[in-house]
């Protein structure tokens, strides 16, 4: 199986990964646009909003490679962001700390960035899939979900529902942000995490 990376990945990304042994991640795509490889999406008082990483237009597109625009303060606003809308969920105290001191590295790249945050969510939800960087880019590739999930289609069938803070005034909302489900499942997130048959399609 083949993904692109993603920040803060979508809870269907880790279904995804937590079904293999290992994955390969794509490191020799270029960098594209309204994609979750820089954005990512939770779930606030006012319903799903959307929390993107700026980064740099010089010139470089390899996605290994794009660097992080520290210019401006986004990660506060990220930050506050989160904390507002998860300050009442169950388990949001637990990880929150070490979570944002992840992000406080500040690293010079999204890949990087989005790395060392794979890690943090495989180590809390219990799973230790082998994730191996591609080393040249191949267009035909077996299990290839690089660009099945997006933001404009939350993939079906990939998450159970499980509880989230809002969700007497909006129902069950998919596609959400891993955090979604770490900050509100805690130790059983793992069990939230089923795929079916449809990831095979």
């Amino acid at each position: 199986m083949t993904l692109s990376t993603a920040w803060f990945p979508p809870v269907d990304w880790f279904a995804l990964l937590a079904a293999k042994e290992s994955v390969y991640l794509e490191a020799c795509e270029s960098y594209r646009k309204q994609t979750w490889r820089n954005r990512c999406r939770i779930l606030t008082a006012n319903g799903p909003m959307d929390l993107r990483v700026p980064v740099l237009h010089d010139g470089e597109r390899l996605i290994s490679k794009v660097r992080v625009d520290w210019s401006t303060d986004w990660l506060r606003q990220c930050e506050y962001a989160i904390d507002t809308a998860y300050y009442s969920s169950p388990f949001f105290e637990y990880y929150r700390d070490e979570l944002f001191a992840i992000l406080e590295r500040r690293q010079e790249t999204l890949w990087d960035m989005n790395l060392d945050i794979i890690d943090f969510f495989c180590r809390k939800i219990g799973i230790a899939p082998e994730i191996v960087p591609t080393v040249d880019f191949a267009l035909d590739v077996e299990e290839n979900w690089r660009d099945r999930l997006s933001p404009k289609k939350p993939a079906e069938g990939l998450v159970r529902p499980y509880w989230q803070v809002f969700r007497e005034k909006f129902g069950f909302v998919p596609g959400l942000s891993v955090m979604d489900l770490l900050f509100n499942e805690g130790p059983e997130s793992l069990a939230c995490l089923t795929v079916s048959s449809s990831s095979d399609r």
